[in-house]
């Protein structure tokens, strides 16, 4: 079914800096610079993406936008005046590293204010009811962002102030994320951590990022208890296991909580030719899922579906990941074909080791009430 997607972005998100590092190692001592690609969250797998729905057609079946940058009124609802401050100065100045894996170039912090800016348009645009659903090309991701702590490439909270910016600004009381990027999100636990308006699940790579966290046992506190959900995945978990998740945890959870709008942070680094995790995803495992969280929104919150940008760092396959996604979205289908779907789907983990994933999953299952 054709659905009316939107899609926002700005070639100013492509424009943020992360100086020149190899991978995620700054140059210099040992560490020979770089001939070609530099950083691991460069523009390209971001630019490439756009790049492809345009060449593919998909593009001009989408609406598609810009946004005006998120105003301080907005950041302030999460982020303190001191840390914005700070943020400023050093982007102001140049660049520099901000937190922990967090560097940044001159004029970051405005490129930032537009990425937020981003993911609230897309919001807005389906709360009011101008789209069906929404895709937000956001550059620098957001979610291993805390409220004065810049990481993980991060450097605002791009999901939770386009929720707190809905509140603000509709009669809405119950919202989802979830966030399929392989590394925790931990930044939106952390915001959320204490509330029950906004439902918070994680399918992660266990012990990624941040180092060593699993998570499974952080549910929330206070109000919080039991509106945050942990899925970690042991390394190379395939196909089989992410849907298995999805179907068993994820989705009756959204059924459980009953939200009035579902959003995903949409990380592509669980596929399999990521540098920064061991995840075995492909293509066409980033529009299943897509399509069992469409069919958790039709049949929940009258389809209120924002999908959010986050990490991902293959330049050549990124693009097909997020393709498939929008795809979906849309209910629109390209000529495009994954040219390694094959050659992924060939290397899935043994069924041994997908029956002792499921297994702890089922145990996760449990102990979640599902």
């Amino acid at each position: 079914m054709k659905r009316k997607t939107g899609f926002f972005f700005d070639e100013h998100c492509f424009w943020h800096s992360t100086g020149l590092h190899a991978t995620t190692l700054p140059v210099g001592g040992w560490v020979q610079p770089p001939a070609g690609a530099s950083h691991a969250e460069s523009p390209e797998t971001k630019r490439r993406l756009k790049s492809l729905m345009d060449v593919s057609g998909l593009s001009r079946s989408l609406i598609l936008s810009s946004a005006e940058p998120a105003t301080e009124e907005t950041l302030l609802k999460i982020h303190p005046q001191e840390y914005l401050t700070r943020f400023k100065q050093v982007s102001d100045n140049g660049g520099g590293l901000l937190g922990k894996e967090a560097p940044l170039g001159p004029g970051s912090y405005e490129i930032t204010k537009l990425s937020v800016g981003l993911a609230c348009a897309a919001v807005e645009a389906v709360l009011k009811g101008e789209l069906d659903n929404a895709y937000s090309l956001s550059r620098p991701p957001g979610h291993h962002c805390l409220p004065d702590e810049s990481m993980g490439f991060c450097f605002l909270a791009n999901i939770p102030l386009a929720i707190e910016r809905a509140k603000t600004l509709f009669n809405i009381e119950r919202i989802a994320v979830i966030d399929w990027d392989v590394h925790h999100g931990n930044g939106t636990q952390h915001i959320f951590w204490d509330r029950s308006d906004v439902l918070t699940i994680s399918i992660h790579q266990d012990g990624c990022f941040p180092p060593g966290y699993s998570g499974e046992d952080d549910i929330g506190g206070g109000d919080g208890t039991g509106y945050n959900i942990n899925i970690p995945l042991l390394a190379g978990a395939g196909h089989n296991s992410y849907i298995y998740a999805m179907e068993q945890i994820v989705i009756p959870a959204l059924a459980r909580f009953k939200p009035e709008l579902i959003i995903v942070a949409s990380g592509y680094d669980a596929n399999a030719m990521d540098p920064l995790a061991r995840m075995q995803l492909h293509s066409e495992s980033f529009r299943d899922m897509t399509r069992l969280v469409m069919n958790a929104a039709d049949s929940l919150c009258d389809g209120k579906l924002v999908i959010v940008h986050e990490g991902g760092y293959s330049e050549a396959y990124v693009p097909f990941c997020g393709l498939a996604v929008i795809e979906e979205m849309s209910g629109v289908r390209t000529e495009v074909a994954d040219p390694l779907l094959d050659f992924i789907r060939l290397q899935q983990p043994r069924a041994e080791f997908e029956h002792f994933q499921q297994q702890l999953l089922d145990k996760l299952k449990k102990k979640f009430g599902l």
